[in-house]
C-alpha cells in the first residue's frame, strides 16, 4: 500500500504522517526532511534550496525530483510508502506514477487535510521547534510548559521560513500550483478528503477508517 499524504502549509500533514507511519508500520518519505537534510549538509544545492524555501517558493522539480528517486532507488521493496509533501503540482505527480510503475507498484489512496486559511497561519506563525530534542509546539494551541517540556526555553526557536510573507507566499503557491493535483486523483477515484481542522486524535481516527477499509 502506498499512500499520498496532501494538504497545505500547516495542515498537519507530518503529524499525521508519523502517526499512520507508527501503526500501520508504512515508510515515511518526506520531502521536507529530505530538502532540510541538504540544507543542514551546507552543500551548494542546500544553500539554493534554503534561499528558495526562505521566499516561500517551491523548490524545482528535477531537484525534488532527483531527491525521491534517490530514496526510492536505495530502497528493498518499493511499497508500504507514505509520500508526505510529495507531489506538490500536477508533474510531480505524473512522474511519481511513472517512478512507482517501474517497481509494479501504484498509489492507493490520496488523503487531503482541508484546513482553512486562519487557522493555517496560527499554526505557523505559532510553531516554535525545540532545537535540542525535536519536539514541535504551538503558542496558540499547544504551548510548551513544565510538563511537556524540560529542554529550557532557550532552545525553542522558529523555523526562519516561518513568517507571514512566506506564509502566504506558500498558500497562494499552493492554491495555484498544488490544488489542481486533486482533479488529477479525483479522475483516479483515489482521492479522500478531510476535514483537518479539528483534534489530532479525531482526524487521525477518519484517516485510519479509510486506510483500514484498503486493506480488506
Amino acid at each position: 500500500m502506498n499512500i499520498i499524504l496532501f494538504g497545505p502549509p500547516g495542515a498537519g500533514k507530518g503529524t499525521q504522517a508519523d502517526i499512520i507511519v507508527k501503526n500501520f508500520k508504512l515508510i515515511k518519505i518526506s520531502t521536507g526532511d529530505l530538502l532540510r537534510e541538504e540544507m543542514e549538509q551546507k552543500t551548494d544545492l542546500g544553500l539554493k534550496i534554503k534561499s528558495r524555501m526562505d521566499q516561500g517558493k517551491l523548490i524545482a522539480d528535477d531537484i525534488i525530483t532527483d531527491l525521491i528517486t534517490k530514496i526510492i532507488s536505495e530502497k528493498k521493496s518499493v511499497e508500504d510508502i507514505i509520500f508526505d509533501g510529495y507531489p506538490r503540482n500536477l508533474n510531480q505527480a505524473k512522474i511519481l506514477d511513472t517512478l512507482i510503475k517501474k517497481y509494479n507498484q501504484r498509489i492507493s489512496c490520496v488523503l487531503s487535510l482541508d484546513v482553512d486559511k486562519e487557522t493555517l497561519k496560527k499554526r505557523i506563525l505559532g510553531r516554535i521547534i525545540c532545537t535540542n530534542c525535536g519536539m514541535t509546539f504551538n503558542k496558540y494551541f499547544n504551548p510548551p510548559n513544565e510538563k511537556t517540556h524540560d529542554c529550557g526555553a532557550n532552545y525553542l526557536k522558529l523555523r526562519s521560513d516561518d513568517t507571514e510573507n512566506t506564509i502566504n507566499s506558500r498558500i497562494e503557491i499552493y492554491t495555484n500550483q498544488t490544488l489542481p493535483i486533486l482533479e488529477y486523483y479525483e479522475d483516479k477515484k483515489i482521492l479522500h478528503k478531510i476535514d483537518a481542522t479539528g483534534e489530532i486524535d479525531k482526524i487521525y481516527e477518519e484517516i485510519r477508517g479509510i486506510i483500514t477499509s484498503l486493506e480488506t
